[in-house]
């Protein structure tokens, strides 16, 4: 779904707008779909994933879980903690090189992270199987600015099992300022849905 982008002020507010709309064209998917779900749609190809439908869950201030909580690395030696999360609107991405809708939504990803970095959001990727020569291989590849966490022993999956498959890849979370999960894309991204949740976590005080 393709929409003239305006300039100026109102590109916020158009966004809310077609949050609306997106979201509401993934509302019937998303209310099926559930860890188990993800469970269920192996990959016949030989790349060994699971991959999503592209569904959208959203979690409303008030009915969302505790803060992420995880202590974990950068393939180039950043600290992430909890505090990591704390103040800014965070995107989370699960991947690994050899999955293909990774690779597909990788170029849209590095966009809205270029887009946004000017209003404090914060990206990270969470690398599930590479090693570091592999991951900075893709990265260079679709020109990847923003760092990934190397979790080939699984702990940060293991962390966010309530709303990561562990082996639902790729797999998008975005938090809010307080760390917290607003919502969560499973699969592909769309990048007109991701913006419009972007912008609306922004948004609350």
């Amino acid at each position: 779904m393709h929409f003239p982008r305006p300039q100026g002020p109102s590109r916020r507010r158009f966004r809310s707008l077609v949050a609306a709309v997106l979201i509401s064209a993934f509302a019937l998917t998303a209310c099926g779909s559930d860890n188990e779900d993800l469970a269920q749609n192996a990959s016949n190809d030989g790349s060994n994933y699971v991959a999503g439908d592209g569904s959208v869950q959203e979690y409303g201030a008030d009915n969302r879980g505790e803060p992420v909580v995880f202590e974990a690395e950068t393939f180039e030696g950043e600290a992430v903690t909890a505090e990591t999360f704390q103040g800014e609107v965070t995107v989370i991405n699960v991947w690994y090189a050899a999955c293909p809708p990774c690779r597909k939504e990788a170029p849209d990803l590095q966009e809205i992270h270029e887009e946004f970095e000017a209003d404090g959001v914060q990206f990270y990727g969470v690398n599930t199987r590479d090693t570091q020569p592999t991951a900075e291989a893709f990265e260079r590849t679709f020109g990847i600015t923003y760092p990934s966490i190397e979790d080939r022993g699984g702990d940060v999956l293991m962390s966010l099992t309530d709303y990561v498959h562990p082996s639902a890849v790729p797999t998008t979370l975005v938090l809010d300022r307080e760390g917290r999960v607003s919502a969560r894309i499973s699969g592909l991204v769309d990048p007109g849905t991701l913006r419009a949740l972007i912008d609306t976590a922004l948004e609350e005080a």
